[in-house]
């Protein structure tokens, strides 16, 4: 495989694209994507932000997404370092924030080890994104005090062994990664360990998007739902009491209620 060759030592950006909506990439993003040579991104990239890149980067498709690996990710950490060695400046374009469940970590070592200069530069991550576009809370007073960010699947496709007796008694809202194709065991086990059946769910499907879809339920039956809603997109599960506040009516009703019982 031939590197373009340039006349300045080589570098790379693990940049966070954010949740979808161009609008949400932060200024530093911005700045990198624009001055990228090399441009490795994920399938969940909105196409309008490869298009903010230079007309002369290299645009590389390294096909990651849940359940559909077209690369794996040591062909991808040998292909960061090979561009940044080869004089390039290399953008590693992530959905979300690269830190939360985007091995970010293994391709930093991988960079460290072959002593390319890299950088880290945040996005938001969905959950976050999902909650404003519904005006709803993640944490109040009175109803949630932790956030739990979870994955659905690990590294074998299979349900990783979560500390669900915790996730059941935090009484905060559990944030469900890529959890998809795991779901139903995700809730049994939630269940399972004692979390009420009527706690408040909702799936949320293209967050921050045109074709953005919100499925409302329980805890008890937020997977039936996602699976007769036959979901495709990159979905999350908001899992907690706050879900209910998820109108901005209701976060002023909640919030007048809580300094009712504080007065």
């Amino acid at each position: 495989m031939s590197m373009p060759r340039h006349n300045v030592s080589g570098r790379a950006s693990l940049v966070g694209a954010g949740p979808g909506d161009p609008e949400l990439l932060t200024v530093k993003a911005l700045r990198r994507i624009e001055s990228a040579d090399v441009l490795l991104y994920d399938k969940l990239v909105d196409p309008r932000i490869l298009d903010l890149a230079p007309a002369h980067a290299r645009r590389i498709d390294v096909g990651k997404r849940c359940g559909r690996h077209e690369m794996s990710q040591a062909a991808i950490n040998r292909l960061i370092v090979a561009h940044a060695q080869a004089g390039a400046h290399v953008v590693r374009l992530k959905g979300g924030d690269p830190m939360v469940f985007g091995r970010a970590g293994e391709e930093l070592a991988a960079l460290a080890a072959a002593g390319v200069v890299a950088e880290v530069v945040p996005g938001i991550t969905v959950a976050c994104a999902a909650a404003a576009s519904m005006a709803m809370p993640l944490t109040q007073r009175g109803y949630s005090r932790s956030l739990h960010l979870i994955t659905g699947h690990g590294a074998d496709e299979v349900l990783p062994a979560h500390d669900w007796n915790a996730l059941a008694a935090c009484d905060g809202t559990i944030a469900i990664y890529m959890g998809g194709r795991t779901l139903a065991q995700v809730t049994q086990r939630l269940l399972a360990a004692g979390l009420d059946p009527a706690t408040p769910a909702i799936a949320i499907e293209n967050a921050t998007l045109e074709a953005e879809r919100r499925l409302p339920g329980t805890v008890a039956d937020i997977a039936a739902r996602v699976a007769a809603a036959a979901v495709m997109g990159p979905t999350l599960v908001l899992v907690g009491r706050v879900v209910a506040l998820r109108r901005q009516d209701a976060v002023e009703s909640a919030m007048n209620e809580v300094r009712s019982r504080a007065a």
